[in-house]
């Protein structure tokens, strides 16, 4: 019977590779996400190497991915530009919250991490 286990290391390829940095913004889209029980937790980092981490927000009057209000934070805080952004979520999709980053940084990547801080497949 032919092996039908995916080979461990396409599926690492397949997987974007974290560096020191990306890494934090992972711990920080976390660590907002556990602390507020939001659906989502999302980082990003600008061009001077600050940090915004936030939750998803659900009021009556008011809706937006974590991604947003973080893209929001950077924003009004003066962020000359984004390097990277992560977004913590169940699924892998948060269609504003990439359209908010490729507003203030087009070539910024976008990863999306799995509850357990996994790179969605």
């Amino acid at each position: 019977m032919p092996d039908t286990a995916p080979d461990a290391r396409s599926a690492a390829a397949a997987q974007p590779a974290f560096d020191a940095e990306d890494a934090k913004l992972v711990t920080l889209a976390r660590a907002t996400r556990a602390r507020t029980g939001a659906a989502q937790g999302a980082a990003v980092r600008d061009t001077d190497g600050r940090t915004y981490a936030a939750a998803t927000v659900s009021l009556t009057s008011l809706r937006l991915s974590a991604l947003q209000v973080a893209v929001a934070m950077a924003v009004s805080s003066g962020a000359p530009g984004l390097e990277a952004a992560v977004v913590l979520a169940a699924e892998p999709a948060d269609p504003d919250g990439e359209a908010a980053v490729a507003d203030v940084a087009p070539a910024a990547p976008v990863y999306f991490v799995d509850l357990a801080g996994s790179p969605h497949a």
